[in-house]
């Protein structure tokens, strides 16, 4: 059936099960904030717990996870982690997604922190 449209492109297994994975890091409200957060700079975990409004142990749960999906990636200096956004199209699409809902609330306005 697919075989009569032009350029059509299936998914492997792996690649569908990649990308939901990713999809998932999206799925959680903190892990929104870190990235969004992190998108417009390194930070510390005692700064992310701020900005995300949750407790510095949930941060660091959170970007644990992130790491892992190879997200976010960590600096040491002394005592203190710092963290940064190690992938620039996670972030690309989480603006995208912001910015669609912003583009549907009047008097709304978001500047892009990706460029």
């Amino acid at each position: 059936m697919h075989d009569n449209i032009p350029n059509f492109i299936r998914l492997s297994e792996d690649e569908v099960e990649r990308t939901t994975g990713m999809l998932r890091m999206l799925a959680d409200s903190t892990r929104v904030r870190i990235l969004w957060a992190l998108a417009q700079g390194e930070s510390s975990v005692a700064c992310l717990a701020e900005l995300a409004e949750t407790t510095p142990t949930a941060v660091s749960q959170h970007l644990s996870k992130l790491r892992l999906a190879g997200l976010v990636r960590a600096r040491r200096q002394g005592t203190f982690q710092y963290y940064t956004v190690a992938n620039d199209e996670i972030v690309a699409v989480l603006e995208a997604i912001i910015r669609r809902q912003v583009s549907e609330e009047p008097h709304a306005q978001l500047q892009s922190r990706t460029n």
